[in-house]
């Protein structure tokens, strides 16, 4: 089911940004983040709109960050709760969180 979600877009506005999903008529499931530094992000929050439950729309959206984070060499502080529960669930995750 999550295959037929929208590709999930990066807004990066230099110290804070987010990762979106769009949806019907207008609905947005979003991750910000703000940066610190050059090398560390917190995921400050996540939210999903009804529109988007039940299809692993927040999930997505953590694991993109994960994959961009992993990529660029970062650590994640997950300070959102739904993006901590995460990273417990995702050992395999432990690569890019800040200890």
């Amino acid at each position: 089911m999550a295959d037929q979600l929208p590709e999930i877009e990066l807004e990066d506005h230099g110290s804070k940004g987010r990762y979106v999903l769009r949806g019907p008529g207008g609905a947005e499931a979003e991750m910000t983040f703000t940066k610190i530094g050059e090398h560390q992000l917190i995921i400050d929050h996540t939210e999903v709109p009804d529109v988007f439950r039940g299809q692993g729309a927040g999930l997505r959206l953590v694991t993109r960050a994960v994959e961009d984070a992993r990529a660029a060499g970062k650590t994640i502080i997950p300070l959102c709760p739904f993006a901590n529960a995460q990273f417990r669930r995702h050992p395999e995750w432990a690569d890019v969180l800040k200890r």
